[in-house]
């Protein structure tokens, strides 16, 4: 089927179909919460007892319009549990602060709140 697949689309191989497949699809197929895609990264918050909804990054969204370096190592360190974050801190132009700030990217403040803390 591979070879079928790869005929109909000249200059592109089956591999780089496949690839390309995974990354239309993991933007598209919701996994759990509401929002959350595969390829997103969820954020639990320590004090759960608040009744805090998780925040989902978008990571597929932001990848396709910046180069990894845009982020990575200086805003975040890519280890899970590498980047303890606070909405003070974010505040503080840190993490997602550096470009959610009201300018660049839509500001965080008690209005945004649902942008990244859908709830379930």
């Amino acid at each position: 089927m591979s070879r079928i697949v790869s005929r109909m689309v000249s200059g592109v191989g089956p591999r780089r179909l496949v690839v390309g497949a995974i990354l239309v699809a993991s933007t598209a197929l919701p996994v759990g919460s509401v929002g959350e895609v595969l390829g997103d990264i969820v954020f639990q918050p320590e004090n759960e007892d608040r009744g805090t909804a998780p925040a989902v990054f978008p990571h597929w969204v932001h990848r396709a319009r910046y180069k990894c370096y845009a982020c990575h190592p200086a805003l975040f360190e890519m280890k899970a549990g590498a980047n303890p974050m606070t909405m003070d801190t974010m505040q503080k132009g840190e993490h997602c602060g550096a470009c959610h700030d009201g300018k660049t990217a839509w500001g965080i403040d008690f209005g945004t709140c649902n942008r990244c803390h859908a709830g379930e």
